[in-house]
């Protein structure tokens, strides 16, 4: 199997030698449940005798390396995956994954616009349409549970928020929740506001999250390291803080220039502004979704 997908992976995308220093490292949360990351974003496994369950996948050049990873935690190629968003970091793998016979799951939205292609606004990024075996054939509008390895698997759609096809995933009994795109731990989130993400949306993302969680909860953020409750509560004071101050600018008519030049949030760069996104990049990028 290993094989087959390296040879996949060089085959989806030509420029794998850029990611040749990329290491996979698995982080146990609970029996069964761990965070992998590397390259794009982070991945949630789960391992057990009814077979491994997936949460994204990162990048096609890293398939045969975060099966590897798989197999050293006790799992095997994934009976199920499940993307979280569309986007291509979460997503890469997916053309490889198919072809080893992996059964892709996602939110209706994710499954449209991988199929279709789509473009990201922000960055003027073309999305040629997927091949056939990276498209999930299995979707859901609002929910859906899996039940294996003695776990309860919730997958929860979170409408307009870091997209319009966002997906919380809840391993209930663990208490193990992987956010997705929903939350960047410790600076700001990419908004895809050209596919239909807003700023309240994952604010009420970030809430059902919290009504999820506990002080126990191990948080796994779409990019950044493992959080928890407490992680996530600072994270959605920052999303309303922004909200607040960006909407006012908004009624008082403001262009996405001039909120930029108002420097709203220059309070918060040095916490949140350390990602890949500076504050005045993220409020131009977020602005038509407040």
């Amino acid at each position: 199997m290993l094989t087959t997908l390296a040879a996949g992976a060089l085959l989806v995308l030509p420029a794998a030698g850029k990611m040749d220093d990329v290491k996979i490292k698995a982080t146990k949360l609970a029996d069964g449940i761990h965070m992998l990351t590397g390259k794009g974003g982070n991945i949630g496994v789960l391992t057990g005798p009814d077979g491994t369950f997936m949460v994204d996948n990162q990048f096609a050049p890293l398939t045969a390396r975060i099966m590897v990873a798989v197999k050293n935690i006790g799992g095997d190629t994934p009976r199920f995956l499940i993307n979280t968003n569309y986007h291509f970091d979460h997503t890469g793998g997916n053309e490889n994954l198919g072809n080893a016979g992996v059964t892709i799951v996602s939110h209706d939205n994710v499954r449209k616009k991988l199929a279709k292609g789509t473009t990201i606004v922000a960055f003027n990024r073309v999305m040629p349409p997927a091949p056939k075996a990276a498209v999930p054939v299995i979707t859901f509008t609002r929910e859906m549970t899996f039940h294996l390895n003695g776990e309860t698997v919730h997958a929860i759609h979170s409408p307009n928020a870091h997209t319009d096809g966002d997906t919380i995933i809840h391993f209930e009994k663990a208490n193990v929740i992987h956010a997705g795109d929903l939350f960047f731990n410790g600076f700001y989130p990419f908004i895809d506001t050209g596919a239909g993400g807003t700023v309240q949306g994952v604010i009420a993302a970030v809430d059902t999250m919290l009504a999820l969680a506990d002080d126990n909860t191990k948080i796994i953020p779409g990019h950044g390291p493992l959080a928890d409750k407490k992680a996530l509560m600072a994270y959605r004071t920052m999303l309303e803080t922004a909200q607040v101050r960006l909407s006012k600018l908004k009624r008082e008519g403001k262009s996405a220039s001039e909120a930029v030049a108002a420097k709203p949030l220059s309070d918060l760069e040095t916490e949140w502004g350390g990602g890949f996104l500076p504050t005045d990049k993220w409020i131009s990028i977020v602005y038509d979704g407040v």
